[in-house]
């Protein structure tokens, strides 16, 4: 079968080839030393990145400062807007209903992707990622997913400076889909015989709801101290525009910190406070249904209102709206984040050592939405606030001691933790007019029941840990630890969790025997066990019996709110538990111009959480949550740096890491007391919507025990079969050959590719000369596939006329929207993320008095991508398990490629 669009087809091993022959990334930070206040386990290898090895380019997400840089580190940007979150995975999913995101710990403080998200890069002094069990094992049941601890620059001893950081730049769509133009539009319903509504205009909606986006950032921190106090502080300030007419987004950021030393030494005082408030505003209120109209919307319409003030109308086209209309929608949502912290340090002797360590953090997220009668019947809007208070504190205290070759270290921790959700939203709707929108949402004259509500959750962690390490002469490393978490969320007898792991590792550069090898400068093995618990997939009263709001009805002339449970009760519900088994190896040849490290893992998620379809009796309702699952994650991640120039005036490093990652689901079935329970055997994940898609068989990507999670399970299409009419459609093979064709589940069905990627490349190439410098990044995923349902979609001729088609589409003459395996394609890619020039300007004694640094960088984003898709971008969600997993349907932000000037000076 000929691929149905023409492309350079180059398999993955080929990329991975070129790229790794082209460009590189440096990781010998791994060999960097964890901080003092880290928890991270000695003897473990955490990856260190430090302000100097993140990514050079302008960015306003600190996760985009270690994209591509970490091996077994997935950082998916979000293709659904300016201000959306990216998504993270640690060593890939390893839970079927939550808790996948890693532990984000900011300065000791518990945070989460929506904190981190907030800070401005600029204050960012290191990143330190801790994936296997040995080395998460300090976090017990918060690290289950892997952890990532952010240090944020503090004073030092140094005199006062100021620093400055400055960005401009300019961002526009540099691809889009090619839909038939006006003139081929009208052209072809003639040929078709096809009703044609024309307006006589030559529109390209895509086009039309696009502008040129504008950005500028800037920080400023003040930095001083001495031997006995210092101080940092800073104020950021970002203010961007994006590519879709009326997105913006502005973010104001504040970051304090200070250290006192007092009574002789003896005690050291840290405390900092961080604050934000960030400001996002776009038209777009279903990302899907906008894209769709852009794409598919009448071209000979105009962008501008009709003679009575409204939008023309496509009557034909029920699944989209005017292009122009959708961008008359408003949702604004405002994120205001302070969080303040305080930690103790008393040294009892010079062995032992007192922490006390506490935090809050206060978290509010209003949103406001209003979607005109243009495209609602009767106009809605919609307002909602969420709030977060987080409240940690812990004890620790430790022995350190050296005798002779012999060091021990132990640590002892008591902490607590609790959280506090509180929210509430409604709807009204119903608006005679659009002048007042989100600004007075009573002038909506129906107030929803069903969109009117509060909540409040209070869930609460309580630890203990326990940890000794000891180590024989920088040689042997042994570190033993064992942690208890006791979680709210769980029934009684099942709150507490115990978690141990152990750790070992040998420097064998440090024998005697291999004293004599000058080229070598370290040698080290590893290797580590341990258990990990996830709470991620429950909610705080899983385990309790619970009454709320069920409905409305009437008693006698009253109104009144019905109450009812609304859940089956679970109290055997209990942690999730990861067995992690980690071992490596890492080299450094040649004065350290060599580095090299390969690590081994798997791991198996036991008693795994799962939503259960159960009968109605013996239970109250047909949902219940077990813990039955397993699955198993493992993987090899390679990492390889390489200096082959390295002098004063130049330097030229060339590296690459890779991981190779593999997924099972290895089993769902159990009894629940004297209850069989039984996941389905095909259990759809992602289906198909839109103009088409009303039901039937357009389910895509399935949950298969025996597969790994994500895979495609569809019908195999051998061609396109000609019809007696002259159009062509999808000849389905009968797989299970009984005669007849059959595409429900089980029947003429295949497992035919996954979501996920087996194998992430990141690379870079630094090269310097003299002042000058360039950075460029590399990324790349490969053995997955993609399924192309856009082009399922838009290559359909008989959408027409309600809904334009691909350009390429009438040379196809296919009238037919069955989902097969035609348009899946490969998902292999490798993307040109940035490339950095910078000048570090030389600057004369007299200008040295009064500026010691003024750097300049020009920073060019999205370069392009290597790839055999077809579609806009092979860049879409291919790690979190959601709607979206490994499909592109009709909501792929169009591709954009942005240009920085950067400034920095220093004072």
């Amino acid at each position: 079968m000929q691929h149905p669009l023409p492309y350079l087809r180059a398999s993955w091993r080929r990329l991975a080839a070129t790229a790794l022959s082209a460009v590189a990334l440096t990781l010998a930070a791994q060999e960097s030393a964890p901080p003092v206040d880290s928890l991270a386990l000695v003897g473990s290898m955490p990856t260190v990145i430090t302000e100097d090895q993140m990514n050079q380019k302008q960015v306003t997400n600190p996760l985009d400062a270690i994209s591509g840089r970490v091996a077994g580190v997935t950082i998916q940007k979000s293709n659904n807007g300016m201000a959306a979150m990216n998504a993270v995975r640690v060593r890939g999913t390893t839970s079927l209903t939550g808790g996948n995101d890693p532990l984000i710990i900011i300065d000791g403080v518990f945070g989460d992707l929506t904190t981190l998200s907030s800070i401005y890069p600029t204050d960012i002094e290191s990143f330190q990622i801790l994936k296997d069990a040995s080395e998460t094992a300090a976090y017990g049941s918060r690290g289950a997913s892997g952890v990532i601890e952010v240090t944020t620059k503090k004073g030092a001893i140094s005199h006062a400076t100021v620093t400055y950081n400055g960005s401009f730049g300019l961002s526009h769509v540099s691809k889009n889909l090619q839909m038939l133009d006006a003139d081929r539009y009208r052209s072809i319903l003639s040929q078709e015989g096809l009703m044609l509504i024309d307006k006589g205009y030559n529109t390209n909606w895509q086009e039309a709801i696009e502008q040129t986006a504008w950005m500028q950032d800037h920080h400023i921190a003040f930095m001083g101290g001495g031997e006995q106090a210092g101080y940092r502080v800073s104020l950021g300030f970002m203010d961007h525009t994006g590519v879709i007419l009326h997105e913006k987004m502005r973010n104001f950021t504040s970051n304090m910190s200070m250290y006192q030393y007092m009574f002789n030494n003896v005690l050291k005082i840290d405390i900092g406070m961080f604050g934000n408030i960030q400001n996002d505003q776009t038209a777009i209120y279903d990302v899907q249904k906008t894209f769709y109209s852009a794409q598919t919307y009448n071209p000979t319409f105009g962008t501008t209102r009709n003679a009575t003030g409204g939008w023309d109308g496509f009557t034909y086209a029920n699944q989209i709206n005017h292009p122009m209309a959708l961008m008359d929608s408003r949702t604004r949502k405002k994120t205001t984040h302070v969080s303040t912290h305080a930690k103790f340090t008393i040294d009892l002797s010079a062995a032992w050592k007192l922490t006390l360590f506490g935090a809050y953090s206060h978290n509010e997220v209003e949103t406001a939405q209003y979607l005109p009668t243009s495209i609602w019947g009767g106009g809605q809007a919609y307002r909602k606030s969420a709030k977060t208070e987080s409240l940690v504190g812990n004890a620790i205290i430790t022995y350190d001691k050296h005798i002779d070759r012999h060091h021990i270290n132990a640590m002892g921790l008591a902490e607590v933790d609790k959280n506090i959700y509180t929210g509430f939203y409604t709807t009204t709707t119903s608006f005679s007019n659009d002048d007042l929108g989100i600004d007075a949402i009573q002038a909506g004259a129906v107030t929803l029941w069903e969109g009117t509500g509060s909540y409040r959750d209070a869930p609460s962690l309580a630890s203990w840990m326990g940890r000794a390490s000891y180590d024989y002469d920088g040689r042997y490393w042994l570190t033993l630890t064992a942690r208890a978490d006791g979680s709210s969320k769980f029934g009684d007898g099942h709150k507490w969790g115990f978690f141990p792991s152990v750790s070992a590792s040998w420097v064998l550069s440090q024998e005697e025997w291999l004293q004599g090898c000058t080229w070598l400068d370290n040698l080290k093995v590893s290797a580590g066990y341990g258990l990990a618990g996830n709470q991620g997939g429950v909610d705080s009263y899983m385990s309790m019996n619970m009454v709320s709001p069920m409905g409305v009805t009437t008693v006698g002339n009253d109104v009144v709110v019905t109450l009812g449970t609304l859940k089956n009760i679970n109290p055997d519900l209990k942690w999730e538990v990861k067995h992690s088994v980690n071992a490596g190896v890492s080299a450094a040849f040649l004065h350290n111009r060599i580095f090299t490290s390969i690590d081994f893992y798997t791991s198996k998620t036991t008693d795994m959480l799962y939503m259960y379809n159960v009968g109605v009796p013996p239970f109250s309702y047909n949902k219940l949550l077990a813990n039955l699952g397993s699955m198993r994650n493992s993987g090899v991640e390679v990492a390889l740096g390489f200096t082959p120039i390295e002098t004063r005036d130049m330097e030229l490093n060339i590296n690459t890491n890779i991981a190779y990652q593999s997924n099972k689901l290895l089993s769902l079935s159990g009894y629940y007391h004297d209850y069989w329970l039984e996941a389905p055997t095909y259990v759809d994940l992602v289906s198909l919507n839109g103009a088409g898609f009303h039901g039937g068989n357009n389910h895509i990507v399935y949950q298969i025990v025996g597969q790994p999670l994500g895979v495609f399970y569809l019908p195999h299409c051998t061609g396109l079969q000609q019809e007696s009419d002259g159009t062509y459609s999808y000849a389905i093979a009968d797989l299970d050959g009984d005669g007849k064709i059959d595409i429900s589940n089980g029947k003429d069905r295949r497992v035919c590719g996954q979501a996920m990627p087996k194998v992430l490349l990141g690379s870079n190439i630094s090269f310097r000369f003299k002042q000058w410098d360039v950075a460029l990044q590399i990324n790349g995923a490969f053995g997955h596939k993609i399924y192309n349902g856009t082009a399922l979609a838009y290559m359909n001729m008989g959408s027409l006329p309600g809904y334009n088609v691909l350009a390429d589409a009438p040379s196809r003459n296919i009238y037919d929207q069955t989902a097969t395996d035609y348009w899946l394609e490969r998902g292999d890619y490798v993307d040109f993320d940035y490339l950095t020039i910078g000048w570090n300007v030389p600057l004369s004694d007299k200008i040295r008095r009064h500026i010691s640094r003024l750097r300049l960088a020009l920073t060019v984003e999205n370069l392009g991508t290597i790839t055999s898709y077809s579609g806009l971008t092979p860049m879409i969600n291919s790690s979190t398990v959601n709607s979206t997993l490994g499909v592109d349907d009709k909501n792929i932000y169009p591709v954009d490629r942005s240009y920085y000037l950067g400034v920095n000076l220093t004072f």
